[in-house]
């Protein structure tokens, strides 16, 4: 890796308000909620788009496939970027793909142009841990902690109100109502950012790793494509195969191309690092709990009541129902900063996962009314905001500061990676145990309690993964 050099145009030391700190991490905050929105916004809208649209759902499907794996391809790779040439200057670059494609969707009703918009948007998602990472070394120390902490939990909280607002638009409103929302803010916060928010001081510089990055894009591609299409395509398509052997020989080969070059897109020797090794574990089982949150409240509570547990809710209620949820990752990303400072990462972490672990048991345990629902998914909720919120702290802990938002960007990834496997397991389970009630079939009571189930124990296996990481103050 090159030596680190400070940026000649940035003082991270020099002193700054109150207001102008809180005005940064205002407008940074927004980009990462809308970033985080924009990804799950179309899930309730989705059954009513192929009439909408005049196409299938399989060309739908790709409205979300699309911005998937646009988002794992270039969060890693943005996030190597913003550490060799400014992460104010890359975190700018991913809020305009938000903007540009929010415009794009907003604007068109064909298929093909939604799709590319959606893509547009998927590079977006390395606003988040760019942000994170920026604010980590531009904020005064005693913002830091609880900086990073709320954009971490954005990953969830946007999601979270998702839900709501897209079940609100699809009972009022067209769907391309959603993308002006986003396409707005995602304007205002690009603004803001470049108005308000300093490039930070750490800058590794190098050359672009195209053959790694290449390879990287493969490897990811060929592993999250029958991941997101399992569901259509079943398990034993040879596709599904065939992608898998591909992205193992990549991810061989891209491996071996990073020993061989001096500026390598991913620093394997840091990667290899035991905390960061068994954060990044973590991060994969409680991406993995949070996803299944999404997808095993909404549709559960909209499920007819014939179902055993579902109370034939609207998609308006079904997605209120998350937004308690959504409300304490927000209002507990405070509260885990101080954890984080008294306690340690790792132990907040343990404890966030512990949080998870009870509201999935909640779930599969009490089911008589609606109220004992949104309450299991609230303290899920808590879990991730506490959890989210220390995920960052332990890995700018052990990352040296000019590797930063690569670091970031990769954590995130492997978030993203949970979400995927949730999905694709999930999917699976819901589909495997069915009830048929008028002719249709849905998701058995069994088949749900079996996946929180599956969530509870992912929650208990990141706390003992997590308490075998030491404590060590971030940089």
């Amino acid at each position: 890796m090159s030596d680190i050099k400070p940026a000649a145009d940035a003082d991270v030391t020099r002193p700054m308000s109150s207001r102008t700190a809180n005005l940064q991490l205002v407008v940074v905050g927004l980009g990462a909620l809308v970033v985080a929105l924009s990804q799950s916004v179309l899930i309730p809208v989705l059954g009513t788009l192929p009439a909408e649209l005049e196409t299938s759902a399989s060309n739908v499907s790709w409205l979300l496939t699309s911005t998937l794996l646009v988002a794992a391809v270039t969060v890693p790779i943005m996030g190597r970027l913003g550490d060799m040439f400014g992460k104010r200057l890359m975190l700018l670059v991913a809020i305009g793909a938000l903007t540009a494609g929010s415009l794009l969707t907003a604007l068109t009703s064909d298929i093909t142009l939604l799709i590319v918009g959606r893509a547009i948007q998927g590079a977006s998602a390395a606003a988040i841990p760019l942000g994170i990472s920026l604010l980590a070394s531009t904020m005064p120390k005693e913002k830091v902690g609880s900086s990073i902490a709320l954009i971490s939990a954005m990953l969830g909280v946007g999601g979270a109100l998702g839900l709501p607002l897209a079940g609100f638009v699809a009972e009022n409103a067209d769907f391309h109502a959603l993308f002006w929302i986003t396409s707005v803010a995602g304007l205002v916060s690009f603004l803001g950012i470049l108005t308000v928010v300093p490039e930070s001081g750490y800058r590794s510089g190098g050359r672009v790793d195209l053959v790694g990055s290449a390879l990287l894009a493969v490897t990811l591609v060929t592993l999250l494509l029958p991941l997101s299409q399992s569901a259509a395509w079943g398990w034993d398509d040879p596709r599904v195969a065939v992608l898998l052997v591909v992205s193992a020989v990549t991810v061989v080969l891209f491996g071996w191309s990073q020993t061989r070059i001096q500026d390598p897109l991913v620093d394997l020797m840091a990667l290899r690092r035991r905390p960061i090794v068994l954060t990044n574990l973590a991060s994969v089982l409680f991406g993995f709990a949070l996803f299944a949150s999404f997808i095993g409240t909404a549709a559960y509570v909209e499920a007819p009541e014939a179902s055993g547990y579902g109370f034939g809710s609207s998609l308006l209620v079904g997605g209120l129902a998350m937004l308690p949820s959504g409300l304490a990752m927000l209002l507990f990303s405070p509260v885990a900063a101080r954890l984080i400072e008294r306690r340690g990462a790792p132990q907040t972490l343990a404890l966030g996962a512990g949080v998870v672990a009870a509201g999935w048991v909640m779930r599969i345990v009490v089911t008589d009314s609606l109220w004992q629902i949104i309450v299991g998914a609230t303290v899920v909720g808590i879990g991730t905001g506490i959890g989210y919120a220390a995920i960052p702290s332990l890995i700018n802990a052990h990352t040296p500061p000019g590797e930063i938002a690569a670091a970031n960007g990769l954590n995130t990834l492997f978030r993203s990676l949970g979400s995927s496997l949730a999905s694709a397991v999930g999917g699976s389970i819901l589909a495997a145990n069915t009830v048929i009630l008028s002719g249709f079939a849905v998701p058995s009571l069994d088949a749900y309690r079996e996946l929180f189930a599956l969530c509870a124990g992912a929650s208990v296996l990141t706390a003992l993964i997590v308490l075998l990481i030491p404590h060590r103050p971030a940089a």
